[in-house]
């Protein structure tokens, strides 16, 4: 299949009340995946946050930003939030955790495949990986080269290729009632594991990469990984 190419990638991370993410999936995975599609934008992953009980992160994707402005207000002031959006808001204590993206030049897209049927409910036994790393200045085509050169071969080797790269879009936020982080420099890829074990037998193999040491070494502070457990219907899995 295709890959998914979306232009515009939102990685929103949502804080919610002990005890209330289940609900926010269940709620997510049956009201707000085809509704939000049928808008113009693509649902790309929901996931858990397995270091963080009461966190729920998720990605959505654009096909420019006046695109992403339209298709927010029209679900945002539409029938389906209309709806349920008071069963959701009561879920969360902070929804504002959200960094505006693009794909790094050169990088795929999402990986294409069917997703399960709104009556799904098994879970992938998958895990993806999201690694965010900070910089002091925008990421250039220096920092892109020297990733594509060396530091993405590393990590394959390892064991565990990064499946799309995406860094900071500065644009202006086009639908300021969902505020974005601002002022930040990120460069951040996704990786997919057949199993958290999978996941624990790499590290000590990339620790050890002398690409990864380096690139480790030009950051302004040390790479954020996010161990994601995807949800019944999420697309990537």
């Amino acid at each position: 299949m295709t890959p998914v190419r979306c232009p515009i990638v939102e990685l929103r991370q949502y804080t919610l009340h002990p005890g209330q993410r289940d609900v926010l999936i269940d709620l997510f995975d049956r009201e707000f995946v085809e509704s939000q599609e049928a808008l113009g934008m693509a649902i790309l992953g929901q996931f858990r946050d397995l270091d963080d009980p009461d966190r729920f992160v998720w990605l959505r994707g654009f096909f420019d930003m006046p695109g992403r402005a339209e298709a927010l207000g029209r679900f945002y002031g539409g029938p389906v939030w209309r709806a349920h959006s008071r069963e959701a808001n009561a879920t969360m204590v902070d929804s504002d955790d959200v960094l505006l993206l693009r794909p790094a030049d050169g990088s795929p897209g999402f990986p294409a495949q069917p997703r399960p049927p709104a009556n799904h409910a098994e879970r992938p036994v998958s895990l993806v990986v999201a690694t965010i790393c900070h910089r002091d200045r925008p990421v250039d085509g220096e920092f892109r080269e020297t990733f594509a050169t060396q530091v993405r071969p590393a990590l394959t080797e390892a064991g565990g290729p990064p499946l799309v790269c995406l860094q900071t879009e500065y644009a202006e936020n086009t639908f300021p009632a969902l505020p974005v982080r601002t002022g930040e420099h990120v460069f951040v890829w996704f990786t997919r594991f057949g199993n958290a074990a999978e996941y624990d037998d790499y590290r000590p193999r990339r620790e050890r990469s002398q690409p990864w040491r380096h690139l480790v070494g030009t950051l302004a502070r040390p790479p954020h990984e996010l161990r994601l457990a995807p949800t019944a219907r999420s697309l990537l899995r």
